[in-house]
């Protein structure tokens, strides 16, 4: 997933009759962000991407500060849903789908209903998630065209990946729950002192069998921690034997560098 790009595309904040499909007046887990095109962040298709501010996570490691910390995402506008819809509209023909990202997406109990916004805009619709919301991702099923998941690491490690303690019984279903979309895939990017190769197993463990698992290069150019700035990120090398180890757990692994 690339970072914040093209927030100066939409800079209006909109006004008060505007946000009333906000629910319960959150100004942080809202619209905060809205690049027009990317061709990476939707698999097979060219995409816009929606960026939603707001997370229950704190990864030392997360490329995108700007949208998980308050006093970070408090300096960014509030796009409206009807601005972005006005966006997409004037992409028709030309984008074949919406990546919506964060921060965390699920955060946000109005998404469904822009969800649909999107779809009855004949767009098709990929989700970005970290898997701590079952019952909301649960109901975005039959919505929904992609998923990524991000395993932050295996679960003895979980709390140390995330920066807050996670319910590894929610993570599961969540898990479970992504295996029943059409298409889907789980992720991890693979952080040294994080991440190892002990790591990946116990991963091809609570994966097993999934359709899709990738191994994304971590890249140290911008973080919650700035002491994982100065963190040396594995070679191309030993992406490929961790591939070795999780190849045989699912049925396709892939190496995501850029």
């Amino acid at each position: 997933m690339q970072g914040l790009l093209g927030i100066s595309d939409l800079s209006r904040t909109g006004t008060g009759e505007n946000r009333r499909n906000f629910r319960r007046g959150d100004t942080l887990r809202l619209i905060r962000g809205f690049s027009g095109t990317t061709l990476i962040d939707f698999p097979g298709r060219i995409a816009s991407i929606v960026f939603i501010g707001g997370c229950n996570f704190r990864c030392p490691f997360c490329h995108n500060p700007e949208l998980v910390l308050p006093d970070l995402i408090q300096k960014l506008p509030i796009l409206t849903s009807e601005e972005v819809f006005e966006e997409l509209q004037n992409r028709r023909g030309f984008i074949q789908g919406v990546t919506i990202t964060g921060g965390e997406p699920l955060v946000w109990d109005s998404l469904i209903d822009f969800v649909r916004g999107i779809k009855s805009l004949g767009l098709e619709v990929k989700i970005d998630t970290n898997g701590s919301f079952p019952e909301r991702l649960k109901k975005l099923k039959i919505l929904v065209d992609y998923v990524a998941m991000d395993i932050k690491s295996s679960p003895s490690k979980y709390h140390l990946a995330t920066g807050t303690d996670i319910d590894l019984d929610k993570l599961k279903e969540s898990i479970a729950i992504v295996k029943t979309f059409r298409d889907y895939e789980f992720r991890t990017t693979v952080v040294p002192g994080f991440v190892d190769q002990e790591d990946i197993h116990e991963i091809g463990e609570i994966i097993k069998g999934a359709k899709r698992y990738v191994l994304q290069q971590f890249k140290p150019t911008k973080a919650i921690d700035p002491d994982t700035l100065s963190i040396i990120p594995y070679t191309l090398e030993r992406l490929e034997d961790f591939r070795e180890t999780i190849k045989d757990y699912v049925d396709e692994v892939i190496i995501r560098s850029y």
